[in-house]
């Protein structure tokens, strides 16, 4: 049996998602070893990865169970069981052979948040604090990102990607109390792509650089910013299939 696996996790307890040779403290290389120890040796296979200090709501994996393991409401409390706090399994759900985590995915939903409320230790891994933001400019630029795009200037030196063009389907800003949220949807991003477009938006509030520029980067005219947003506001929200 094939399963999907929707799973949530704090990324500042992690070295990112990915499994490292140089260390076990990874996400997917903490759960492979749970899943070990559950008798269940098939790698487990994410939509894709996320970097050190970068959070996930909805990360979605999968895996193919021994016949043994049939019941997989049992399977998701012995998982829950062994994982610490703070990766935790929401759902799991048998799928057709042919699912894949990352190459059925539709788009991938990405989620910033800004709060302009006086650093406290409380939120410090969870939001990027930014004493003034100008709501209006954001709400402007970001839009500019919505379409089919050559992202090469926003995407993080050392790649391996083949191509660095990308559709944002949805790009826009909204705001609750003192916390502001920057939303993308893509049908994929590159390494570090996020955090660089949020980098240039935060220097446009902050009256550094214009909308101007940010078309100039984004048709691949000229650089204007390569400054990537601390990745403590990031979250990967969600995987449509």
């Amino acid at each position: 049996m094939k399963i999907k696996i929707t799973i949530s996790y704090d990324g500042s307890f992690f070295m990112g998602s990915q499994i490292q040779k140089s260390t076990p403290k990874t996400v997917m290389g903490l759960f492979e070893s749970v899943l070990l120890n559950l008798g269940i040796t098939d790698r487990p296979i994410a939509s894709g990865r996320t970097d050190r200090d970068v959070h996930a709501t909805a990360q979605v994996l999968h895996v193919k169970l021994p016949a043994y393991w049939s019941d997989i409401n049992r399977l998701k409390d012995m998982l829950n069981h062994q994982l610490p706090s703070t990766l935790h399994v929401r759902d799991i759900q048998e799928v057709d052979e042919s699912f894949h985590a990352r190459y059925s995915a539709k788009s991938r939903v990405y989620r910033y948040v800004i709060s302009t409320n006086e650093e406290n230790p409380f939120e410090a891994r969870y939001v990027n604090f930014v004493k003034e933001i100008d709501f209006n400019k954001i709400s402007q630029a970001i839009k500019l990102f919505e379409g089919r795009h050559d992202f090469k200037n926003f995407m993080k030196s050392g790649s391996d990607t083949k191509s660095s063009i990308r559709t944002i389907y949805r790009a826009f800003a909204y705001k609750i109390g003192n916390k502001i949220t920057l939303y993308f949807e893509a049908d994929g991003f590159l390494r570090s792509q996020i955090r660089l477009m949020v980098g240039f938006l935060l220097a446009i509030s902050d009256n550094k650089l214009t909308c101007k520029h940010l078309r100039e980067q984004l048709t691949c005219k000229e650089i204007h910013s390569r400054k990537l947003a601390p990745p403590q506001g990031l979250y990967l929200a969600k995987i449509k299939y």
